[in-house]
């Protein structure tokens, strides 16, 4: 008991010395934590202000949270003595390792922040990339989410993502429709044409501006092709598509005139 009093009395400036950097490095601690969560808030208010995507928002946030804890832990470490050099040089050389070891990881880790740099399609937007197409539903820091129109969920790495072409569908506010409709040699082209274009000018969602678009494509093998390309605001794309193909049918048989099927002639000659 003598004994550690003694040492107490001997060392108590020592001691008192490493007790204040302890507490100042718990209170650098405590601070840094309070700046990561300010830190993380104001980054999302941001995003919010600027009606920046909610996936990119919180991709970013937790980066800026992670960035801030860690810079907080080396600060309090350095206070309590222990050299922030070395142990840097150390995590260094396990991060190295580490991503040696994860190399496609890290990749898709590098195209997560690319995508949310260059932010070629947002949640809610309809893409196909990657072979895949669907609906985006999260960008998450290694895969992004998917999910078809009959409701099933794909995960994509985000390095399939950015290694390819980007279509994304719902970017623009207006889509064009393209239909090839085929009558037969023998029909009035003029009056399929004017068929083709009361079909359109009865369908309210046809847009005005730009026009839509009647005309004759090509002579086919078995018909008389032609294009027609109306513009519709992207949310009425397949609804239109689906009305218009079945409508022109219609209006067709009602007057007379017939879309034939691809047929071939076959002429025999005697010798």
């Amino acid at each position: 008991m003598d004994t550690a009093i003694t040492w107490l009395n001997d060392n108590s400036d020592l001691l008192l010395h490493f007790s204040v950097q302890a507490l100042i490095a718990l209170l650098v601690l405590f601070t840094g934590i309070k700046v990561a969560k300010m830190c993380d808030r104001l980054t999302v208010k941001a995003f919010d202000k600027r009606k920046i995507d909610k996936a990119v928002a919180g991709f970013v946030a937790n980066i800026v949270y992670a960035i801030v804890f860690a810079a907080t832990v080396l600060m309090a470490l350095s206070q309590v003595g222990i050299e922030t050099t070395s142990f840097i040089a150390i995590l260094g050389a396990a991060g190295l390792a580490i991503g040696l070891a994860l190399q496609g990881s890290l990749s898709n880790f590098a195209s997560g922040v690319l995508i949310i740099i260059l932010r070629p399609f947002k949640a809610g937007d309809y893409i196909e990339a990657g072979g895949k197409a669907g609906s985006v539903q999260k960008i998450e820091i290694f895969s992004t989410e998917l999910k078809t129109p009959d409701n099933k969920v794909i995960i994509m790495p985000n390095s399939s993502i950015m290694s390819g072409a980007i279509v994304n569908f719902s970017r623009e506010k207006t889509r064009r429709i393209d239909l090839v409709i085929g009558v037969g040699y023998d029909a009035d082209l003029k009056q399929a044409k004017q068929v083709l274009k009361s079909v359109l000018e009865q369908d309210e969602r046809i847009l005005k501006e730009p026009a839509y678009t009647v005309a004759v494509l090509e002579l086919g093998d078995s018909s008389v092709n032609f294009v027609v390309r109306p513009w519709v605001k992207t949310p009425d794309y397949w609804p239109t598509y689906f009305d218009l193909v079945e409508n022109i049918k219609i209006s067709l048989d009602e007057a007379s005139i017939n879309i034939p099927f691809p047929q071939m002639d076959v002429h025999l000659h005697k010798d």
